[in-house]
């Protein structure tokens, strides 16, 4: 992992700095972005001692908890009864699937129109991106158990509210885990691209801003920041997903999996 982080850096030095190749001329180096990073008096503005770089952190950090909560409260519930119930999938499906391709910035117009201010719309972007990807995966999840607990959950005298708590919703948590560690990844960058169209702070907004003003360090350090707090919030739900899931990786080893 070292050794390949190494790898690219030295590539990026290479392209921006040590050739400077006509495409990456205007493209800051990495000794350029760490000196500006670190200083207390950046040159470009942005820096690990400005406090509106860690306001732009926050607000991000704070719009994607609350579209993320608000889309797995959403999107498993209607995951589970989509997958379970043919006739619920019958319903919504049809609407789901015509819904799902249109782009998240094609909503843009339709979020600030139905939305005042500029939180509201930012949420709903990231929370509509990430309840598609939450959905989908727990839908996939409930089809992909195997008839034969059914069956024997029913021979076995279970009622209908029996085997959906203790067959459907077990049954399909590896791929609600799954798809919750994709959903963020999706909200994350709806995130961003609603930030950059309807925002007064998040690192969209600085992005767009640098790049509006012709700073172009502000600008590279605005998308790092997003890649590493993006890593930190996923590997978080994929740590609460193996704590949750340990049986399901006992269950796995048994089966030389």
């Amino acid at each position: 992992m070292v050794f390949g982080i190494a790898v690219w850096l030295f590539a990026y030095w290479l392209l921006c700095e040590g050739l400077s190749l006509p495409r990456f001329e205007k493209i800051p180096g990495p000794v350029t972005i760490l000196s500006d990073w670190i200083s207390a008096n950046p040159q470009q503005g942005t820096s690990i001692y400005t406090p509106d770089y860690y306001q732009h952190i926050y607000v991000s950090c704070r719009r994607i908890l609350i579209a993320f909560v608000l889309a797995t409260a959403l999107g498993v519930p209607l995951g589970l009864l989509m997958g379970w119930s043919a006739k619920v999938k019958d319903y919504t499906f049809p609407l789901f699937e015509t819904l799902r391709p249109i782009p998240i910035m094609a909503w843009v117009p339709l979020a600030i129109l139905m939305f005042a201010g500029y939180e509201t719309p930012v949420i709903f972007l990231a929370t509509l991106a990430s309840f598609f990807a939450t959905t989908l995966n727990t839908m996939l999840g409930v089809q992909s158990i195997d008839e034969s607990y059914f069956r024997a959950a029913g021979c076995l005298g279970s009622r209908k509210r029996d085997v959906f708590w203790h067959v459907v919703v077990p049954g399909a948590m590896p791929f609600i885990f799954t798809g919750l560690q994709i959903s963020i990844g999706v909200a994350w960058f709806s995130l961003v691209a609603a930030e950059m169209v309807s925002g007064d702070f998040g690192l969209g907004y600085l992005i767009l801003s640098s790049y509006v003003n012709s700073v172009t360090v502000p600008m590279v350090i605005g998308m790092l920041t997003l890649g590493f707090v993006g890593w930190f919030s996923s590997a978080i739900v994929r740590f609460v997903g193996n704590r949750l899931m340990q049986w399901h990786v006992k269950a796995l080893a048994m089966q030389g999996r």
